[in-house]
């Protein structure tokens, strides 16, 4: 009998081998309530098994894998898990998850058109509708990235773009000044990679100040832009956020909206996490302002709830990242205007990462999403109720799914708090800092978290004994 290629095995080995990995998938997921959000053991005795595997022999795929499972249910944070109440990145959909098993038996290239037009259509056709849905005017487009630092960074070569066309030829020595782009002090700071990335440098960033309660001081920004035209500086680019990471609060994007215009710059609203609200009717009025952006950052893998990483970049104008990553090159089939990516986007090769969200959106319909997210508010508002009233402070006035908190024995007492919480392990809190003051951090975007985990947090916060 012919010996089984580890790499190619038959499709009777294959068909075996994706059952039992289904089978122990299930069972983890099936576990993750039970288990505790963070890492819950050492990782010292199963790195240094990891040191020992020096490929020089073949192993078993199936005691490899397995391996990896055991390692991940013990070594990382479990942000599928109901108690992690932590960052962005929720339980992943199941839609979500099917379409990455199919990308992957299909594996297609969809940085050109002609290689994966089904692909590459599905793609364009998510983008649409969620830039329709935002508000955007009919054709509008845009594409998929890694995530809302490469969006974010599309925004800021497209405003470089426009601002100056012979940018792309010449670079900044084409401009009169030095470019600068204005963004809010609570905004995401990837923003200062991408200055240093673009060339303009990380001192072209302005960090605007807020107003006190989180969102971007408009008066401010006005007279910073005014500040720099009188010094020969060229305003590119104004960045709202619709959705800080620390608070979840929104820059006035109307005020910014106008003051962009009012100086000719590139207006361009940062929403990689609150730009799920735009699903939920109900909500959708907090972001007024934003069908008057340029371009739009919004994340599928935030609270869309897709698999990682799947950032979204709309646009207005699509003529611009097409004059903005123009290429020509001879073993490329074609060079399709909007059509193929590796010359309409910062990437070429590229995994087909926009069915994760169309499957999604197929499935659930905007209704679905609209309760997802009414279910993140009504938690994160209950806890935040709960704890008031057993003496806390909620210091944020987010529309969004979290809050930021002060416990009675004040800001100091925070990090004791939190530390206590991430001992216990059932649940996963951080320490942040919101308008300078150490607050709680708390947001809920797992669709499985339940009332019953936000009263058991509460319980176990009011028994907390600070010393």
């Amino acid at each position: 009998m012919k010996e089984l290629d580890p790499l190619f095995p038959n499709f009777a080995a294959l068909r075996a081998a994706e059952i039992a990995l289904t089978d122990r998938l299930y069972a983890v997921r099936n576990a993750s309530a039970s288990r505790k959000a963070i890492a819950t053991g050492s990782c010292v005795a199963w790195t240094q098994e990891l040191k020992d595997i020096h490929f020089d022999r073949p192993r078993e795929l199936a005691d490899l894998m397995n391996w990896v499972i055991d390692g991940l249910e013990s070594g990382i944070v479990h942000m599928t898990h109901p108690g992690h109440l932590g960052l962005f990145n929720p339980a992943p959909t199941f839609a979500a998850e099917c379409a990455d098993r199919i990308v992957a038996v299909f594996n297609p290239q969809i940085c050109v058109y002609s290689h994966a037009p089904a692909a590459v259509e599905i793609e364009l056709h998510v983008i649409r509708e969620v830039a329709r849905r935002a508000g955007l005017p009919n054709g509008s487009s845009g594409h998929f990235t890694s995530g809302g630092a490469e969006a974010n960074f599309t925004a800021v070569l497209c405003a470089l773009q426009e601002k100056c066309p012979s940018y792309g030829e010449h670079g900044l020595a084409a401009f009169t000044g030095p470019p600068v782009v204005y963004v809010s002090k609570e905004s995401h700071m990837a923003w200062l990679k991408i200055a240093h990335a673009t060339g303009i440098g990380r001192s072209a960033v302005r960090l605007i100040n807020t107003d006190g309660h989180g969102r971007m001081n408009s008066n401010s920004l006005q007279e910073a832009i005014a500040a720099d035209v009188q010094q020969n500086f060229v305003p590119i680019l104004i960045a709202a956020t619709a959705g800080t990471t620390n608070a979840g609060m929104i820059d006035p994007l109307k005020q910014c909206s106008e003051i962009a215009r009012q100086y000719g710059t590139w207006f361009h609203v940062d929403a990689a996490w609150g730009g799920a609200l735009i699903a939920n009717d109900s909500h959708r009025d907090c972001l007024n302002g934003i069908e008057q952006a340029d371009s739009i950052t919004i994340d599928a893998h935030k609270w869309f709830a897709t698999t990682m990483g799947a950032g979204m970049f709309l646009t207005t104008k699509p003529e611009i990242p097409s004059q903005a990553f123009r290429v020509n090159a001879s073993y490329m089939p074609s060079v399709e205007k909007g059509t193929d990516f590796y010359a309409n986007s910062n990437q070429w090769s590229r995994r087909f990462v926009g069915l994760r969200l169309f499957l999604a959106l197929g499935a659930a319909g905007w209704d679905g999403y609209a309760r997802h997210v009414a279910h993140s508010i009504r938690l994160t508002n209950r806890l935040a109720r709960q704890l008031q009233s057993r003496g806390w402070s909620l210091v944020n006035s987010s529309p969004m799914a979290v809050a930021c908190l002060i416990p009675p024995q004040g800001c100091e007492a925070v990090q004791n708090f939190v530390q206590a919480v991430l001992e216990d392990g059932r649940f996963w809190v951080s320490e942040v800092t919101f308008e300078g003051r150490s607050v709680l951090r708390a947001c809920v975007t797992n669709a499985r978290t339940s009332e019953t985990d936000i009263d058991t947090l509460v319980e176990f916060l009011s028994l907390v004994q600070i010393r």
